[in-house]
């Protein structure tokens, strides 16, 4: 059985599948009203239309202002990408929307929380690959690690993919945090 990357044979889902033929993976920045049931509408307008979310990631940036930012990293055709964009330009609570991805470049990172349950090799095999991931150490037994790795999303994709034959028992990601680069603003 050949495996797709992200997948193993005892996960029941893929961290990041493939994408299909013409779709293409989006990073777009929502900065909104921080008040009640605006991420439910956001999100409501994926889900109303079947499209997808990869990474969802919301806080509020302006606490004087009331504003939060919502970050969704999404997929699709890029007429779809740019229908879900301009949808959500027309929302009341919505006050701007950038597509970091195709506007310009931008600085993408996620924090992710990494359980292994080992011994002997493999767990000096472990702190090994830890050290080249420039992973911390946040939690540690006599049975298992608990790492904290902050990157890419693909690095964290690569950590948990070298993890899952020394022991992975888990892991919690926070979703993408993205910002553009240079001086513009949101």
């Amino acid at each position: 059985m050949e495996l797709k990357r992200g997948s193993s044979s005892h996960s029941a889902y893929h961290l990041r599948p493939a994408l299909k033929e013409g779709e293409e993976r989006r990073t777009l920045a929502v900065l909104v009203d921080n008040e009640s049931g605006v991420l439910a509408r956001v999100i409501g307008l994926f889900s109303g239309r079947g499209y997808n979310i990869e990474s969802l990631t919301v806080a509020e940036t302006d606490h004087t202002g009331h504003r939060s930012r919502i970050t969704v990293v999404t997929t699709g055709t890029p007429m779809v990408l740019d229908q879900i964009k301009a949808q959500l330009e027309r929302m009341i609570p919505v006050h701007r929307v950038r597509d970091l991805t195709v506007e310009g470049p931008s600085v993408e990172r996620e924090l992710a929380l990494v359980k292994v349950a080992n011994a002997g090799d493999l767990r000096v095999e472990a702190l090994r690959i830890r050290d080249a991931f420039r992973a911390q150490v946040v939690d540690a037994s006599l049975e298992s690690f608990v790492f904290e790795l902050t990157g890419s999303p693909e690095k964290i994709d690569a950590f948990v993919d070298l993890m899952r034959p020394l022991g992975l028992v888990d892991v919690s990601r926070t979703g993408v945090a993205a910002i553009s680069r240079g001086p513009g603003e949101m």
